[in-house]
């Protein structure tokens, strides 16, 4: 397993090179690192975990101009040249399909103990300090106003509307980041998600304060 482990950190590195900030290496070691710690509580299966940790980002959807099977293609392409079980390669590729925000607002149809791990490592990545960080990186790059107070967080949206949104990073607290921890799957997730939440309530606080 760790050769395998070592062959796929290379691949991700090597593919992820000059990504945006917020979906570049550090983002995938990250998730990866929360993985296994959520992991060594669960028991779900290692070799899944690790292997869909690390390729869970390999080519996201939004900058891949929405085509949501450019990941599990490049994904199952470098898993075909790994001596590994079929079953595995499925299984890391449904939860690829699987982990994103925008396919929970749709009709999930695929669920696993492997699933609920990498989904709760990749969330607590895009809350607390990181993900404030990487909310507004990625909102930087989409060159989106930090804030207007004209235009309220939409609550409630289908997978199409939240796919195609341009709104203000703020509004993205509000939208997601803040539903993320009532969404964890998995007890570590929990509560881990508890604190990081709770930052992201105070700053904010500081924020509103700040630009009223």
């Amino acid at each position: 397993m760790e050769a395998i482990i070592e062959q796929t950190i290379l691949f991700v590195k090597r593919t992820l090179a000059g990504a945006e900030a917020g979906h570049d290496w550090f983002h995938i070691d990250r998730v990866y690192k929360n993985a296994v710690a959520i992991n060594a509580v669960e028991k779900a299966d290692e070799l899944v975990v690790a292997l869909a940790a690390l390729l869970h980002d390999i080519a996201d959807a939004k900058f891949n101009n929405g085509d949501e099977e450019v990941g599990p293609r490049i994904a199952g392409e470098f898993l075909k040249t790994l001596n590994i079980k079929q079953d595995v390669v499925d299984h890391v590729l449904q939860i690829i399909r699987n982990i994103s925000y925008k396919t929970n607002l749709g009709v999930v149809t695929f669920n696993s103990a492997e699933l609920s791990v990498v989904q709760d490592a990749d969330r607590l990545d895009a809350i607390g300090a990181i993900g404030i960080a990487r909310a507004f990186t990625y909102g930087g790059f989409k060159n989106r106003v930090l804030y207007d107070p004209e235009i309220a967080p939409q609550l409630e949206m289908t997978k199409e509307e939240y796919k195609n949104s341009n709104a203000p990073t703020i509004n993205h607290f509000y939208e997601k980041l803040l539903l993320l921890k009532d969404l964890m799957k998995t007890d570590e997730g929990k509560r881990i998600a508890l604190e990081r939440h709770d930052f992201m309530l105070s700053y904010l606080k500081q924020f509103l304060s700040e630009v009223s």
